[in-house]
Order: structure tokens, then sequence, then C-alpha cells
């Protein structure tokens, strides 16, 4: 059973991590499993068997979510951008009450919250409402050539990107949007997974020439971060789950900043705003419950 529940599990963080605004890491905090992920990550050298064995079938859920949503994404975001996004929003706050537990425990091993800890929250929530602020010009590069100069840069990126993925609160997809390769990454996912559908070797090389130096980046980033979220964790944990608020609770600004939604709000109607608020709550007592689990 918990097998099963961890690929459900990894599904989850596997879709936020596509969703710009989303962080795959607030879901991994939420659901229960970030511990469990960046222990394994951290102890990988040292226990192979073991660490491999935890982390399967969470890849295995974050794979299947990945292809599955990079399909449904732009469908989902253009067409129903505000009920997507109230989704997700309310999947991020149910996993509020997990932390704060997970943060009253860490008061009383360290102390209290202090002036260190109101720092914290306060300077990660500007970083996170002033991300996409940052994003004012938007994507422009929907397609990738792998060049050679190119695949040195994707794997810089994949560094970037994976190192935001981990940091809970943190998402990776709109840190890539503000570098101006999410679509281009997005567009070579789809054209790899089409590719592989009819087996057209040519495409998915070159394809792969884009993807392969962006995924070594990706797993060496996670790797690299993993180790100091883990330091953080046990030094300054009171600290550190204090910027994590700062960024959970600034993740709505940031998901509806970049989604565009603002300009949406006003024009919505009674019946499609009420379904958001019910699809948030719905997705906040899932998150809730799976996060017990």
């Amino acid at each position: 059973m918990t097998f099963i529940l961890d690929i459900v599990k990894g599904m989850i963080i596997g879709i936020a991590n596509v969703i710009p605004g989303v962080s795959g890491g607030t879901m991994a905090l939420s659901l229960g499993l970030y511990d469990k992920i960046i222990g394994s990550v951290s102890n990988l050298f040292k226990d192979v068997k073991k660490s491999l064995l935890t982390l399967f079938p969470i890849l295995l859920g974050c794979a299947l979510g990945i292809v599955g949503f990079t399909y449904a994404i732009e469908y989902l975001l253009s067409y129903h951008t505000y009920v997507t996004c109230m989704t997700f929003v309310g999947l991020i706050f149910g996993g509020i009450p997990v932390l704060y537990r997970s943060l009253k425990e860490k008061k009383r091993e360290q102390g209290g919250i202090g002036v260190s800890g109101v720092l914290a929250f306060a300077i990660l929530f500007l970083v996170a409402v002033g991300m996409p602020l940052l994003n004012a010009g938007g994507d422009t590069m929907s397609t990738i050539n792998p060049t050679p100069g190119t695949m040195i840069l994707l794997f810089l990126v994949g560094v970037i990107a994976a190192a935001t993925m981990v940091v809970p609160g943190v998402s990776g997809s709109l840190v890539l949007m503000i570098l101006g390769y999410y679509y281009g990454i997005i567009n070579s996912l789809k054209g790899f997974f089409d590719a592989l559908k009819v087996f057209d070797i040519g495409v998915m090389l070159h394809l792969c020439l884009v993807l392969v130096p962006f995924g070594i980046g990706v797993l060496l980033g996670i790797f690299l971060i993993a180790k100091l979220i883990t330091y953080l964790f046990e030094q300054y944990g009171v600290q550190t789950y204090c910027a994590i608020f700062g960024l959970i609770l600034a993740s709505p600004f940031a998901i509806f900043y970049n989604t565009g939604l603002f300009g949406q709000l006003s024009s919505l109607s009674a019946g499609t705003l009420i379904a958001g608020v019910l699809l948030a709550l719905a997705g906040g007592v899932v998150t809730y419950f799976m996060g017990e689990h």
C-alpha cells in the first residue's frame, strides 16, 4: 500500500513541477515525502539499495505525472485557468498543518522563532513575490536548437532548475520561465513523447541533445542541494521552516500573476468562482490527508 501511495504522491509532485508558480518541493513537504526524498538522495552512496528502493516509486510517480501533465498543462491553463490555479493553491495550503507541527518540533529542539525567524519569513516572502515580477518579458524561447554552446547552457539551467525544485516554496518551472527556457523544455518533452509513440529515432535523438544535458544538470543539482537542505534543517531548522512558510504564503500571488489570472478575475462568473473555491478546498483536504499517511 505504501508503494502505491508513494507513486500517487510522486505523480502529484511531478505535476506540480510542471506548473509555473507551484513548488514541487513544497508539495513534497505537504505530502510528507520531503524528508524521505532528501534523506535518500543525501545517503545515496552510503546505502545505495535502500535509497533506490525508497526513491523508485516516488520517481516513477513523478515521471508519470510529468508525462501526463505535459500535454494537459497548456489546455488547462489556457481554458480553465482559474479553477486549475485554485486547485493547486488548495493542494499547497492543505499541507500547512503538517508543516506547522514540524516547526513546533524544531522550536522545542532549537528554541523560539526570534528575530532571525521573522527575517527569514519576510525575506523569502518578498523573494517569492518578486520572482514572477522579474518575468515581465515572458518566455520567448519556444524552441531550442542543440548547439554545443546551448547544450552547456542547458546543463547549467538544469542545475539551477533542480536546486529550485528541491527548495520548498520555490517553483523550478517559474525559474525556467524567468530564464526563458520553460516553453522550450516543455515543447522538447512533448516532441520527444510524440516521436516515441511513432518510434521516430531521428527526432528522438535530436531532442535527446536538448533533454539529456538538461536532465544531467537536474540530477546533479538535486544531489548538491539535498546536502545543503539537510544541513539547514539540522542546524537552522526553525529559520528554515519560517522561510518555507514565507514562500508558501506568497505562492498564490506567484501562481495568479504568472498565469495572468489577475486580469481575468473580474470577468469570471459566480459559478466559476464558486467552483474554484470548492476545488481549492478539495485540494486542501486531499493534501492534508495524504500528508498524514
